[in-house]
This record gives structure tokens, sequence and C-alpha cells, in this order.
């Protein structure tokens, strides 16, 4: 029987783990698994060493008050996964925890292989990291083509896949006509998957709705959540009692209603690649504590947040940051938007041209098939 062990450190992860993993196990039966996962694994029937709540920090700040907690988690977790003593370690995304425990493991056992996917964003800031990493990974799995030539230089093995979030692999439709009242569009919203994120856009988020609701009757506002955070922004719609307002964490029937959205505005992250990818016209916020924010703009090397952009070197979806995203700003970019049908058709056709580029025949199968060539 052989082993994996799947790192992850947040719910993206979790999720992108679920789509490589999900494929590996309709392939093969003779695997055991154990994780540091989420949700999305969980439903796969792999344990977690502990809930993903625990590792997920946001903000160098946060970071620097918890330290001492999160040397702590590595430690536990290599230790765990030295005992586990699987043939592969394969981590996913952030790096800044699984790509340390994958150093200490490899340090221990060298005979583990370690796997890692998402590249750690060496194109925005530090680019000096990679040397390290040839110390101590035998593959790294690449989301975006540019990012190859930055592993090559230092001789790391590493194979572009595309993005797996990007497959359009969907077998069964999800009937949504339960959820949204009669001559209502859908206009989806995506607060983030951290505590953080949420309890700092949610006002902001509910203003925004206040001040739509004044012009437009014909919108039914839904927000994308996690398992953790539904049931305390459902409260919140509740509180304010919206009529046209609701919160869904279901996975199938989010990819169902994004597609039948006329509509999304999203906290920039992965989330952004899967409303381009359904074609959906957007408006990307994000908000951090000023602390947080000044130290990112002296580290980071791109002008842009949002991934899109930056690859285009141009922004093709407004992105509205820090002072610029407050309810009416965000109020002002989207009424425009909407009211501007070529405008919608242009960033559509822009981001499409960009999304295409980040594709491959199919990412998940990919990715198992470097995972069995080191079992």
């Amino acid at each position: 029987m052989k082993k994996i062990f799947i790192l992850t450190g947040e719910s993206s992860g979790d999720k992108l783990a679920f789509k490589v993993i999900s494929q590996l196990q309709s392939s093969r039966s003779d695997i055991k698994y154990l994780s540091v996962g989420g949700e999305h694994l969980k439903s796969l029937g792999i344990d977690t060493l502990y809930d993903l709540k625990e590792i997920t920090y946001l903000g160098f700040t946060r970071v620097l008050f918890n330290i001492f907690k999160i040397k702590k988690k590595i430690n536990e977790t290599s230790n765990e996964i030295i005992k586990f003593k699987p043939d592969i370690l394969f981590s996913v995304d952030s790096p800044d925890f699984t790509l340390r425990v994958a150093e200490k493991v490899k340090k221990v056992n060298p005979k583990i292989k370690t796997i890692h996917l998402v590249a750690p964003q060496v194109w925005i800031w530090r680019e000096s990291r990679v040397k390290k990493f040839n110390n101590f990974l035998d593959h790294v799995m690449l989301l975006f083509p540019f990012e190859k030539k930055y592993f090559d230089k230092e001789n790391i093995k590493s194979t572009f896949i595309g993005h797996p979030l990007l497959d359009n692999n969907e077998k069964n439709r999800v009937d949504i006509s339960q959820i949204i009242k009669e001559n209502k569009k859908i206009f989806s919203i995506f607060p983030g998957s951290r505590s953080s994120e949420v309890n700092v856009l949610m006002p902001i988020l509910i203003n925004f709705i206040k001040i739509m609701n004044l012009k437009y009757k014909d919108l039914f506002f839904i927000f994308h959540c996690t398992n953790d955070n539904v049931k305390k922004i459902q409260k919140l719609l509740l509180s304010e009692e919206f009529k046209n307002c609701g919160a869904i964490s279901s996975e199938k029937i989010k990819s169902q209603v994004i597609k039948s959205s006329i509509f999304a505005l999203a906290k920039s992250g992965t989330i952004s690649l899967e409303i381009c990818n359904a074609g959906i016209p957007s408006v990307i916020i994000y908000k951090i504590s000023l602390i947080n924010f000044f130290i990112i703009k002296m580290l980071v090397k791109v002008k842009f947040a949002n991934i899109i952009n930056i690859a285009a070197n141009r922004e093709i979806i407004p992105e509205l940051l820090q002072s610029k995203c407050n309810s009416k700003n965000i109020y002002t970019t989207v009424d425009k938007l909407l009211n501007d049908k070529k405008a919608q058709e242009i960033q559509v056709l822009n981001f499409k041209n960009i999304v295409n580029s980040f594709k491959t025949e199919n990412p998940s199968i990919l990715a198992c098939s470097i995972l069995n060539n080191y079992l």
C-alpha cells in the first residue's frame, strides 16, 4: 500500500488538492491518505490532523502575533508526517507554512518525495527563495506558463499543468431555481474565505447592497461562502432584513450560480479565475490593515492584485483596493459597468484570452501522472 500525505494551509489549497486527489482516487485504490485539509478533502474520506482554522493567518501582523503558535504547528505537523512515513508529501499552496514543513520533513527523511502544487509567487516578490527550494523540493507543479523560467534557472524540476479550477468537467448540473426568486438576475458576491476577510468586507458589502437597492429592483445578491462562515453571513443578512439576498456554501451550487450570474464582485484571489472562466464580468475588491498594506507595497514587484491584470500588465478587471474599497466607490464602478454592455463585452474578451493561456487539456490528470511517477 502506497502512502500520500496531503498538506494544505487554507481553503483554496484544500479545493485544489480535492481536484487532484479525487482524480487519483478514481484511478487507484492502493493508496492510503492522511492530510492537513478542510471540507473538500474530508468529503473524499481523508482524515485531517487538525482544522485548517488553526493555521490560517492573514497578513504580516497577525503572523507576527501568532509566530510561536505557527512554529509549534510546523513542528507538530512535520513530526506527524514523519511518523506516517508517506511515499509522497504533496503540499498545496500556502508556501510560508507548507514549504517550511516540507523542508523539515526532507531533512529528517530524504526518501520522502516532496511535490508542491502552486508555485510560490516569486514573480511578485522574494525571487531569491527559488534557490532554496532546490534543497528540499523534488517537483513543482505550476499553474501559469510564465512561472517556469524561474525554476528552470535553478534546475528545479517543474511542470506547467494549468489551473485545476479551470477544468470544465462537471457532470451533474444542479437546479438552483429554488434559490432565486422569479424575475431576478443573479449578482454573485465573494467576501473571502477567511474570517478576518469577511469581518472587514461584510459591512462595506452590506452598505453597497443598500445603495444598489435604491436603483436596481431586479437583482438577487448571492454570497458565496465557506462552511465556516456561511451561518455568520446569513445572520448578518437576516439582521438587515434584505429580501433579495442569500448565502450559499455548497460547491456544486456555487459553480452553477457563478455560471448563471450577470455580474460578480469578488475579493482578490483564486476565485477571480473561476469567475473569468465562466465568462462573467466582475470587479475586484480587497482591504487589509494599513500596516500590512504598506509592508506589501514595499516588497511586491507588480502593479496589480489580480492575476488576470498581472498577466496582462494592465487593468482588465477594475480593482478597488484599500481606501478605494468602500461602498460608494464599489457602487459607482459596478453601476457604470452594469450599464455599459460594450465595456462588459470588452472585459470578457480580454480576460478570456488570458484565461485560455492558463489552460491545459486536463490539469488534474497531468498532476496525477506526476504523482504516479514518484510512487
